[in-house]
């Protein structure tokens, strides 16, 4: 899917701007989470515009769907919805720990972060996951 590609591509370019190479990045995803941390923890976000937000974003969310695709088996999906401006929208999908499939949007879960400053990768990335039932929580 031109979609997974494009988010993978990018995802890579964020790890090598940010000192992590493609081939480390490869091997683990999560390697890029420190670095990710401390890029967005520099970041002038009371000085950003529209645009900045909009690349960040898109950032975030193609780092979050191409971590789950890699480390957690999951896959993205183009779902159709009627509300949205395009008529669909991608989801990642994955099988959770009680065996059912779950979704959920990447793009959704950076706004949250966005929403709820400051901008913690890790919990973006368990946000995600609890989610899409890929870890038990307390009081399961």
């Amino acid at each position: 899917m031109e979609w997974t590609e494009g988010a993978h591509r990018n995802a890579v370019g964020v790890a090598t701007m940010l000192g992590v190479a493609p081939e480390r990045y490869a091997e683990d995803p999560l390697a890029l989470l420190l670095n990710l941390q401390n890029y967005v923890d520099r970041l002038p976000l009371s000085e950003f515009e529209q645009s900045d937000w909009i690349t960040l974003h898109t950032d975030l969310t193609s780092y979050l769907g191409d971590l789950l695709v890699r480390r957690r088996s999951a896959a993205w999906r183009k779902v159709t919805d009627q509300s949205s401006p395009a008529g669909y929208r991608y989801v990642i999908e994955a099988k959770g720990l009680d065996g059912k499939m779950y979704r959920v949007e990447p793009y959704d879960v950076v706004m949250e972060e966005f929403e709820n400053l400051p901008i913690e990768i890790g919990r973006m990335i368990a946000n995600a996951e609890v989610v899409l039932h890929l870890v038990s929580t307390p009081h399961e």
